[in-house]
């Protein structure tokens, strides 16, 4: 037993869920092997408790690090605001740099409310939106976080959450009064979407991801819209995944959609805390006429981050690269799949590029054995890849070399049927369950 699952065998004893991150659960990737925890990390490179070295090809902060870990201009920013202190009676003018900033970046934009987490700032987004529209339903596509806002969509039906990344989160705890007030519909489904707004003639609010593994057909984005403008809806467009990924900004601004607020959080503070919701002026003005607020929301190191992040990735269009490098890991992953006559798809979002194994049942334990498989060779490997700055093509030449034997040995298990005995840990799960 490593000292990272030892550590992990402690957190479940104390920590209600053994952490405060489903993605970075150990269940969802090898549960009995999988390192757990860091000692130090540069680059993508990390370091585990028994100082062994591991190349990340797999969440990179769960995509918050999109400058690679430990960037050294990046730090040195935060270092000097931290000498400076971070949290005092006055007012951090970082607050206000940063939100004039965003502002230029987000020309429809007339107001910034700031937060430290994605979670925090989408029900932030959603309070402002419904006092707003004066209406309480909100009509979503995606994953929106754990607030009560977004779970009570199945205090109605357990399924609901089914087409929308986490399935079957248990909504206990949720105010059954909220039944009914978040409804969701398929990403890119012209006609489920249509069919919920009409029938839905009170809706307030419409959420959709900027993208998730694939991007928004023009279709869907018209369709909702024309919704928006006819019935007065709110439109939110969470980019706390997909932003600063493909431009500086959101997705939104590439395929000529019109929000009324953009929510970003994980990449735009380069791995410190930050998050802020950007809207339309009178739209964010109502964030005066309900009450808003946290001590923290006004730390200084998220300000001065997010500044230097947006500045090291407007100056040198890190997007372009992280295209580029997900793009090459994407065909190398066919090419691969296809010399071993593997079924595999691949995801659009080349930033955060996703394979999919096409074998029903037996995926996560085709999965399971990658990521033990790669584990033996150095790499903290998954079905997806938050691209990061830090993420070299030599970098995904030796990894893509790895994969290559790799898929040998699952190519092998598969057609011997042999895939569960190969298995030195238990299978992977992405269900959001008690560990104790």
């Amino acid at each position: 037993m490593n000292k990272g699952q030892s550590l992990w065998k402690r957190a479940i004893c104390s920590i209600p869920g053994g952490n405060g991150l489903l993605s970075k659960r150990p269940d969802r990737y090898a549960p009995d092997i999988w390192p757990a925890y860091f000692s130090r990390a540069k680059g993508c490179e990390i370091w585990d408790l028994d100082g062994n070295k591991f190349i990340d090809m797999a969440q990179m902060g769960i995509g918050s690090a999109i400058l690679g870990y430990a960037n050294e201009e990046l730090n040195v920013a935060v270092n000097r605001a931290i000498d400076g202190g971070v949290s005092t009676t006055l007012n951090a003018p970082e607050e206000v740099y940063l939100a004039e900033r965003l502002l230029e970046l987000n020309a429809f934009a007339g107001g910034v409310k700031f937060a430290r987490t994605g979670g925090e700032a989408m029900s932030m987004a959603v309070r402002i939106a419904r006092a707003y529209s004066g209406r309480d339903k909100v009509v979503f596509s995606g994953y929106h976080g754990w607030c009560d806002w977004y779970l009570a969509t199945n205090l109605t039906n357990d399924n609901n959450l089914t087409d929308h990344l986490l399935p079957e989160l248990n909504p206990k705890g949720v105010p059954n009064g909220l039944a009914n007030t978040a409804l969701p519909f398929r990403y890119n489904d012209v006609e489920d979407f249509k069919h919920l707004i009409d029938a839905n003639r009170d809706v307030g609010v419409i959420i959709i991801e900027g993208a998730r593994y694939d991007f928004p057909t023009q279709d869907f984005l018209n369709e909702i819209q024309i919704a928006a403008r006819e019935r007065e809806i709110v439109i939110v467009v969470d980019e706390i995944t997909s932003g600063w990924r493909m431009t500086d900004g959101g997705i939104y601004k590439l395929n000529g959609f019109k929000p009324d607020i953009v929510v970003y959080g994980k990449a735009m503070g380069g791995g410190f805390a930050i998050s802020a919701v950007v809207g339309r002026n009178e739209v964010m003005d109502e964030a005066q006429n309900t009450f808003i607020s946290s001590t923290f929301w006004t730390e200084r190191v998220g300000f001065v981050a997010a500044l230097k992040t947006i500045e090291i990735l407007t100056r040198d269009k890190v997007w372009e690269h992280l295209i580029r490098i997900g793009t090459r890991l994407g065909e190398g992953w066919l090419k691969l799949a296809k010399k071993y006559d593997l079924k595999l798809h691949i995801t659009d979002f080349k930033p955060l590029i996703t394979m999919k194994f096409k074998y029903d049942d037996l995926n996560n334990s085709i999965l399971t054995l990658f990521t033990q498989e790669m584990l033996k060779r150095g790499y903290l490997a998954a079905s997806s890849v938050y691209v990061s700055s830090a993420h070299t093509d030599s970098i995904v030449e030796e990894y893509l070399g790895h994969v290559d034997e790799v898929f040998g040995v699952i190519s092998i298990a598969i057609r011997s049927k042999a895939v569960s005995e190969r298995l030195e840990t238990r299978i992977r799960s992405d269900s959001f369950s008690r560990l104790t």
